[in-house]
């Protein structure tokens, strides 16, 4: 990987960044999404991740390789941003917002875009009050209910509790569908059964809630994510939601999406290359290098503390003497690095939701050069 990171450090000189920033391989991302369109079942459509995805040309790129204008949002400000850039979308909630920010959407803004949202409805008492809500307003609210399948983050818990909530749907409501999630699935043991065995259930649980739902109400029939969209394979769905498995952050190495390679990178300039001393005597810091406990050679990066991994140099270490730092950040390099002021240290993000937006802009790398900066969406 050494010339691979050569190649970047060298396009990031020619491009004149010399702070910290994002670096996108479009390459690897094309060779990502193309994996995507190859395994996903041909019964189910992508609906993407803006959270994971926090840039409208990434958002747009993605979504026209795979012909995709249905989004998962979870931010009301980024939200907007996908309302007003993508006309044709239509927005599905993830995880339930308190009635009092969906007024504060509704009222703030055109209430015509907002018609394209999807609310999501997790109890039977949020269910009465966005009821209250769009008779307040004078408006149809569109609604999906989040169902548990094994995650047991909350929702509906059995078919029965569904059906008691569509028997009371307020009349402004429409229900379009359901949400299920199961990113537990591939963490459970082998001693309950395994990721397959969890997965297969929670394809079950979903068909029996589904089975509630009226023949008008299954427009959206959504499970998955990221680590399982592409395992579903038949069943009851009809989308699944993936935003993290295009840029392949260190938390998504998980068997759903082998042969998929990392395509964001945290890159930072080097500001100092040392033989590290640590406050006091000089006996202890030669005492713990001999034990180990301390490189004999180290380097400070610009910047720090991020939700990211080291992975170049090879061998490059943060160092828990030294501890973390967003300013200033020591990190241990093996005795024979060849590593200068200057140069470029590379570390994975563990995952893509807020890292993306954290450096303003995105550095697009494509072709061995600096091809583009795209804004990220702010934090709002």
């Amino acid at each position: 990987m050494s010339a691979y990171f050569s190649a970047l450090s060298d396009a990031l000189k020619t491009a004149g960044i010399l702070q910290p920033c994002l670096v996108l391989d479009i390459d690897r991302l094309d060779r990502n999404i193309a994996l995507v369109k190859g395994r996903l079942d041909p019964g189910l459509a992508v609906r993407l991740v803006d959270k994971s995805l926090a840039c409208l040309p990434l958002l747009a790129h993605i979504g026209k390789a795979l012909g995709a204008n249905h989004v998962m949002s979870f931010h009301p400000p980024v939200s907007e941003a996908v309302l007003k850039a993508f006309p044709d979308a239509d927005l599905l909630y993830g995880k339930p917002m308190p009635v009092g920010a969906a007024r504060a959407a509704l009222v703030k803004a055109d209430a015509d875009y907002w018609s394209r949202v999807c609310w999501l409805i997790d109890t039977q008492e949020r269910l009465a009050e966005y009821g209250a809500l769009a008779t307040e307003l004078g408006i149809e609210l569109r609604i999906a209910f989040e169902i548990d399948v094994g995650l047991h983050r909350g929702g509906f818990a059995s078919p029965e509790s569904l059906s008691k909530a569509l028997s009371a749907l307020p009349s402004r409501l429409c229900c379009e569908g359901v949400m299920a999630y199961e990113a537990h699935a591939p963490h459970i043991p082998g001693l309950f059964g395994g990721p397959v065995k969890a997965l297969a259930k929670a394809s079950a649980q979903a068909t029996a809630f589904v089975a509630c739902l009226g023949a008008d109400q299954r427009r959206i029939l959504n499970i998955g994510g990221s680590k399982t969209a592409l395992l579903h394979h038949g069943g009851v769905a009809n989308e699944v939601s993936m935003g993290s498995a295009f840029v392949l952050p260190s938390d998504f190495d998980t068997p759903g999406l082998e042969g998929f390679l990392p395509a964001a990178f945290i890159a930072t300039p080097m500001l100092k290359v040392v033989e590290p001393m640590l406050p006091g005597p000089p006996a202890v810091t030669r005492l713990l290098q001999a034990l180990g406990r301390f490189p004999r050679k180290g380097c400070y990066l610009y910047g720090g503390k991020w939700m990211a991994e080291p992975v170049f140099p090879e061998g490059m270490r943060t160092n828990g003497l030294l501890g973390l730092s967003s300013n200033q950040q020591f990190m241990g390099l093996p005795a024979d690095a060849t590593a200068r002021p200057g140069d470029h240290a590379f570390l994975r993000p563990t995952q893509s939701e807020a890292v993306l937006q954290q450096f303003g802009s995105i550095a697009v790398f494509s072709g061995g050069r600096i091809a583009d900066r795209w804004p990220a969406l702010p934090m709002g």
